[in-house]
């Protein structure tokens, strides 16, 4: 029987590329979204088509009531035993003039969202003695970045929750790792970076594609990586 994995956030760029590498990797893989109903109904279609098992699952990782709810239905079939949380939002603007909902929407889905998700899947987790835990922080949540306070103390917070959690759970047979990804090519980013910007900020001269942050966090599901845990793994392209 498969594993389950849950990939939060799995209708955007970076989480596809998740879902698709996981389920290529035999999981049955739950591809979590809010707004993104749509897209994330259209990616478990196309991992189907390509003979992987994949569904959607719908609901606002920040409401904790919902986010119990949801998985408490999810748990009702079984433990899950991969969890990747890549949700997460920008709204950025320099801290001076940052208003308290842009504050508080950021830290909500990448720190709160953590919680809500993490916490329920633990225990049932824990008592198969076996697991993987990846989130997905940002190289602006070690090196920091103008414009991003809020989401640099919401990645560099999730850093520092992987670490701790790790230490708990490192002896029931569960890994807890962060992947810090650089400027990967997503419809996010693109905005903000041109050719010239990326070409000056990244010694590899290039974005990240999100297939190679996919294939990262790949390995850290994989039983090859049952020795690795506690660490925040960059994937930038050689910018720190």
């Amino acid at each position: 029987m498969s594993r389950r994995a849950l990939v939060t956030g799995g209708s955007g760029a970076i989480g596809a590329a998740i879902c698709r590498r996981l389920a290529a990797d035999g999981c049955a893989v739950l591809i979590h979204a809010h707004r993104g109903v749509e897209a994330a109904e259209a990616l478990a279609a196309e991992i189907r088509a390509a003979g992987g098992t994949a569904q959607p699952l719908i609901f606002d990782l920040t409401d904790a009531a919902a986010s119990a709810a949801a998985l408490d239905a999810v748990l009702a079939d079984g433990p899950v035993q991969v969890l990747v949380h890549n949700a997460g939002v920008h709204d950025d603007a320099v801290l001076p003039g940052m208003r308290a909902e842009q504050w508080h929407r950021v830290i909500d889905v990448s720190l709160h969202g953590f919680y809500h998700v993490t916490q329920p899947l633990l225990l049932p987790m824990i008592r198969t003695r076996w697991g993987r835990i990846v989130n997905i922080g940002s190289i602006a949540g070690i090196a920091g970045n103008r414009g991003q306070v809020n989401y640099a103390a919401a990645k560099g917070a999730l850093h520092a929750a992987t670490k701790a959690l790790s230490l708990e759970v490192a002896g029931r047979g569960i890994t807890v790792n962060a992947v810090a990804p650089g400027i990967i090519a997503t419809p996010m980013s693109q905005g903000a970076f041109d050719a010239a910007a990326i070409a000056r900020l990244v010694p590899a001269k290039r974005a990240g594609q999100p297939a190679e942050v996919a294939d990262l966090v790949g390995f850290l599901c994989s039983e090859q990586a049952a020795y690795i845990s506690g660490q925040i793994i960059s994937i930038n392209g050689g910018m720190l």
